[in-house]
């Protein structure tokens, strides 16, 4: 097999990071991709730092010796404790990484109110913190930790009256008044944007990192001459530590096109 007929693989502790493959989809509809989603490990975000970087290696090689030509950590939590860690170890492989849209939605609302919804451990990191102190004078930056909410897109629950209940005690009325943006700093969280969005009510922007962490990779495959050179639809593969056919079943269902195996 030529190098750029080779997959990009996207790593997440779940099925989050297929919010993220989608849009890397829309944008390389010809290139072949495996998604492995750390199920049996989740979730990451109340794992100290040393376990979650030590997971991600371990998946990391793992994906490398399945003849990946470039890997997506398609988590924030992840990107945070173990993206430059790797890059490093790696220095002659392509390894992107996601974060939380946070530029753009300061910039777009200057002056206004923004949340970042994300897990701990994403906030907690030195790398969120950087970044919103670049920021912060733009507008006012408001973290708001998530602990718990991306099990409820992990059980496939994307709507309904207890994840609904779990948003208002999440996002209290003092949080959700005036608030004129969002950036989901998970990539489980697109998948519930919607409810989010009725939960803060009013016009509320919504940010994620998909779309630029795709761009990120396009740039990087078309530099190293790995986009794939044959036009037509390429396939993707579906891999989870869990091995349950349920999870399996609900990663597909995220997909924006039914998966083929490689």
């Amino acid at each position: 097999m030529e190098k750029y007929d080779k997959p990009v693989a996207f790593l997440d502790s779940g099925v989050g990071g297929i919010s993220v493959l989608n849009e890397a989809i829309r944008m390389m509809p010809y290139e072949n991709y495996i998604y492995f989603g750390d199920s049996k490990n989740a979730p990451y975000g109340i794992r100290t730092t040393e376990e979650v970087r030590q997971l991600t290696e371990k998946n990391v090689k793992f994906l490398i010796e399945q003849g990946a030509k470039a890997v997506v950590i398609a988590c924030n939590t992840a990107t945070s404790a173990a993206a430059e860690y790797l890059r490093n170890k790696y220095k002659d492989f392509p390894i992107i990484g996601v974060e939380p849209a946070l530029k753009p939605a300061a910039l777009n609302h200057e002056g206004g109110k923004v949340l970042v919804m994300a897990t701990p451990m994403t906030l907690a990191e030195r790398k969120f913190q950087n970044l919103m102190k670049k920021y912060e004078e733009y507008a006012t930056i408001i973290p708001v930790p998530c602990g718990g909410l991306m099990e409820f897109v992990e059980d496939g629950i994307l709507s309904g009256d207890p994840l609904e209940n779990f948003l208002l005690q999440l996002l209290p009325p003092n949080l959700r008044n005036n608030t004129e943006a969002v950036v989901l700093g998970c990539t489980h969280y697109p998948f519930i944007k919607e409810i989010i969005a009725k939960v803060i009510g009013g016009n509320v922007a919504i940010y994620d990192g998909g779309m630029g962490t795709a761009r990120q990779l396009q740039r990087k495959l078309q530099r190293e001459k790995l986009l794939r050179r044959i036009e037509e639809p390429g396939e993707v593969r579906m891999m989870n530590t869990l091995e349950k056919g349920e999870r399996l079943k609900l990663s597909e269902t995220l997909l924006i096109s039914r998966p083929v195996n490689l």
